[in-house]
């Protein structure tokens, strides 16, 4: 009985209910990306953390992210924390820096696309790929080595930190595709097997591109949201595309820029009916530590589509989720402040 009392007392520790945004309140977390599986949403994040000089710090040392963290829930209201999933050193080869990421479910195996720091002989910023049979891992590396690594893409203007944040989308057909980058967007097929390329890597020039790229799919439209260079910091903008391998259209903004943060990063997904858009800005001060470039936190907006397919202008809110979504009526409403704009993307091949 005293076991049990203890087993449930635990259960209930790690349960919180979301009260707006910030949604999680007693960590800095960052880079949110949703997965719907078995009825569950499953948000991965990364864990900002603390530590002694880093106001100070820069060239990437603002950033102190050791660990992915998993939350869950079945309603939207009630959060179970799952605590650490994967870290940097399960892979072998990685030296640390648990930056975006995002899982994804195929035929029952779970495929953790990872930004980690690669040592001896990358030494640079690498995309890896760990393996689990269940949501919450354990997640092993499925590889042993890299998936992508710094000579298979060329350095764009943001130099060697090329090759972060990937995201991975089947589509119609059912092919695995990634994209990610930083100030450079690059997009490939895996082979069905997901832990190897299929075919040669694609640069597509978006607009703005800086970092953070999210795939998704709505009523035959395909999506391709990014964080994007605002006047002083990161908002979002997208692009479309009815196919894949097709000519994707540049959309213009979906977001203004994220409060008190350079960064911003889309999680786009559609659960029991509504449609959610998942960011962080930096506006939780946790034990007396305001928030910063490198002390972010997840939030979570209703994301909404005009008929023309193009998605509402998302205003970030302190409410959040705990009011009710807009009605169509409404939404209909919704203004942009920013142009509207179609521009078609050009797609190169890396040779």
């Amino acid at each position: 009985m005293l076991l049990f009392m203890c087993c449930k007392q635990e259960d209930n520790m790690k349960k919180f209910e979301l009260k707006g945004n910030p949604m999680i309140v007693d960590k800095f977390t960052a880079d949110p990306a949703p997965m719907v599986y078995d009825g569950v949403l499953y948000l991965y994040v990364g864990h900002d953390e603390y530590y002694e000089g880093q106001n100070s710090a820069s060239g990437g040392k603002e950033f102190n992210i050791t660990e992915w963290l998993c939350y869950s829930t079945t309603d939207m209201k009630t959060w179970t924390d799952h605590g650490s999933v994967l870290k940097p050193t399960d892979f072998k080869w990685a030296v640390g820096e648990a930056w975006a990421s995002q899982v994804v479910e195929k035929d029952g195996k779970f495929y953790y696309y990872t930004t980690v720091q690669a040592g001896e002989p990358y030494n640079s910023k690498t995309v890896g790929v760990a393996v689990a049979d269940n949501p919450l891992g354990p997640f092993t590396d499925a590889r042993g080595t890299p998936l992508i690594t710094d000579d298979m893409t060329p350095n764009g203007p943001r130099g060697w930190w090329n090759d972060i944040d990937p995201t991975v989308f089947f589509d119609e057909e059912g092919t695995p595709w990634m994209s990610w980058g930083n100030g450079t967007c690059f997009l490939v097929k895996l082979k069905p097997n997901m832990i190897e390329l299929d075919g040669p890597i694609q640069i597509l020039d978006l607009p703005n591109f800086m970092e953070g790229p999210w795939l998704h799919k709505h009523n035959g439209l395909y999506y391709l949201t990014y964080a994007s260079s605002g006047d002083e910091r990161e908002m979002m903008h997208y692009a479309t595309a009815t196919d894949m391998e097709g000519t994707w259209t540049y959309r213009g903004a979906l977001t203004g820029m994220a409060e008190n943060s350079f960064t911003i990063h889309p999680g786009i997904i559609e659960y029991k009916g509504n449609w959610y858009l998942f960011y962080h800005n930096a506006k939780l001060t946790l034990n007396g530590i305001p928030g910063a470039i490198g002390r972010r936190s997840v939030c979570v907006d209703y994301l909404y589509y005009k008929p023309d397919g193009t998605m509402a202008y998302v205003e970030q809110t302190k409410e959040g989720i705990t009011v009710q979504p807009k009605s169509p009526q409404e939404v209909a409403l919704i203004t942009n402040p920013f142009p509207d704009e179609s521009v078609e993307v050009n797609r190169t091949v890396i040779e």
